[in-house]
């Protein structure tokens, strides 16, 4: 029996994954003994230029003949609102479903969900996270005995190139943005990646099938690295510490933090190590420990493999199960989410250089019980003209563990002082020992 396939939207994974159903299905069936039968492709341009052309027959400009004509319905349009609507018409029609859209889902999942469990019917989206790495499979199956503590996830290609440019280049955000426009690494409208929200819809989507709870989008605190400076990966890396936008997920106190932010980690980290456009996401279990899960995180090839991984498990469970089950539980009620994380933090602030500065930032931190574990002062790395022609110098002080909200409280205050020239810089350091 052959289960028929049929694909929305033919962008650069549509593409990808077009290639691999017609180039590979007999290395599917003969490793699996599932046969699978691509039977229309919709896309709204089939004028525009393609890695493969596809077959003439296959293609349609309309999204019904895909839903009337296949098992298993897969979405590659991307968006929401489209998206959406194809996806609800597909399940009441009886479609299994598979999916990339990471936005989608970390928005809309639980209606999403909560139609094809009522249905019986399957949804698959290792594709939405970490585009070739199977971490969705691995967390619903490969570590499902495991209570999941924490996941700590470089998520985005684009961000992690850029990053990796500033701190091997000595390449400030502009020129590191430009150049991974060039290299077809970010879009011409790249806000998506560098103001956090890729990484922040990929985080809620593990943060749910981790945690088996519902997590409502709006609750993921999301900050970029659109304001990154030169000077702080610089000084960072004299302290030991390598940059990286990590996206956060971890248990504490009943409720669990998610969030998506610059992050100084140890340079000797490994997921210090992961540079350019590679991803990694970093899981502990109770039993299992940390594993570490590597590799390209987008592309037409990597995530097309997750695509059809998702595809053929649909179709052994279509063909060889006797009953259908509803595979990705979750509770209901929305999870507490806590936003007074407890962490290490870097401050930049830009001071006078002369006596009793440092004791007048150490005294307000020391009054809302924050720690001061170490200070650097760089006089030849910055020197500007201040006020009246005094020299102007970064005094960076890095803390001991602190809660977020006695954090942003120092900080106003600090910001008071009169020594105190511009904006402070704030980037939080995630380090067990401390």
């Amino acid at each position: 029996m052959k289960v028929r396939v049929g694909i929305v939207g033919c962008g650069v994974v549509g593409t990808g994954t077009v290639k691999l159903l017609l180039e590979n299905a007999q290395i599917i069936k003969k490793k699996t003994g599932v046969e699978l039968s691509l039977t229309k492709v919709a896309d709204k341009d089939w004028e525009r230029k393609r890695e493969i052309d596809v077959p003439f027959e296959l293609r349609t400009l309309d999204y019904r003949e895909v839903i009337k004509e296949s098992d298993i319905v897969v979405e590659l349009v991307g968006g929401k609102t489209f998206a959406k609507s194809l996806i609800l018409e597909a399940l009441e029609n009886g479609k299994h479903i598979v999916t990339a859209n990471k936005r989608l889902l970390a928005e809309d999942g639980f209606e999403i969900f909560k139609k094809a469990k009522e249905k019986g019917l399957y949804v698959g989206f290792e594709a939405s996270v970490g585009g070739g790495i199977p971490i969705i499979k691995a967390l619903k199956e490969g570590l499902v005995a495991n209570r999941i503590n924490t996941i700590y996830g470089i998520l985005n290609g684009t961000t992690n190139y850029i990053l990796t440019r500033m701190l091997e280049d000595d390449m400030d955000f502009l020129h590191a943005l430009e150049l991974a426009q060039k290299q077809g690494y970010a879009e011409s409208d790249p806000s998506l990646d560098i103001d956090g929200w890729d990484s922040a819809h990929k985080i809620c989507i593990l943060s749910m099938i981790a945690f088996g709870k519902y997590v409502p989008f709006e609750e993921v605190y999301v900050e970029g690295i659109r304001d990154i400076d030169i000077l702080d990966v610089e000084l960072g890396k004299e302290l030991g510490y390598t940059l990286k936008l990590l996206a956060i997920s971890k248990r504490t106190d009943g409720e669990i933090e998610v969030r998506v932010h610059p992050t100084f980690i140890r340079s000797e980290d490994a997921l210090a190590k992961v540079s350019d456009v590679y991803n990694a996401i970093m899981v502990e279990g109770d039993f299992v420990g940390k594993t570490m899960f590597y590799g390209k995180g987008a592309g037409s090839h990597p995530t097309a493999s997750a695509v059809v991984s998702d595809i053929v498990d649909i179709a052994k469970k279509m063909l060889f199960c006797s009953k259908d089950r509803e595979e990705f539980q979750w509770e209901t009620q929305p999870v507490g989410i806590n936003r007074n994380f407890y962490s290490r933090y870097y401050m930049r602030f830009d001071v006078p250089d002369k006596p009793g500065v440092l004791a007048s930032v150490s005294r307000v931190l020391a009054d809302y019980n924050i720690s001061v574990a170490s200070v650097l002062q760089k006089e030849k790395v910055c020197k500007m003209a201040g006020r009246e022609g005094e020299a102007i110098v970064p005094l960076v002080i890095l803390t001991h563990k602190a809660y977020e909200k006695s954090m942003q409280k120092a900080i106003e205050d600090i910001k008071k002082l009169p020594v105190i020239v511009g904006e402070p810089v704030i980037i939080r350091v995630e380090e067990e020992a401390y």
